[in-house]
């Protein structure tokens, strides 16, 4: 019975987390097509990204900020922050490269 239970749960989570995330992928091309301003879809596309970063995370990976879950939390965060190291500074490295070759 309890297995049913969590399959339910599942089930409604990722539905929930679904529709969440075409919502929010639904509305910066919505603004794209009823031509807003740019750096007001510009805004509108950063907030709907980091929202939906957030929904994947507590619907898909269910992470959130349980004790238990918190290790897994902090592993995702130190592998986006090398990442972005790296990717910081090869488009550091070369954009200091073009600058001194042109």
């Amino acid at each position: 019975m309890n297995e049913k239970h969590d399959f339910a749960s599942d089930l409604r989570t990722y539905l929930v987390g679904f529709a969440l995330a075409a919502l929010l992928s639904a509305v910066p091309f919505a603004a794209v097509a009823l031509h807003r301003p740019r750096a007001q879809v510009l805004w509108l596309l950063i907030g709907c990204g980091l929202v939906q970063l957030l929904v994947h995370f507590r619907c898909f990976l269910h992470i959130d900020l349980s004790e238990q879950k918190r290790d897994d939390l902090q592993l995702i965060l130190f592998s986006v922050m090398i990442v972005v190291l790296m990717v910081g500074g090869t488009l550091w490295i070369m954009g200091n490269a073009h600058r001194h070759m042109m």
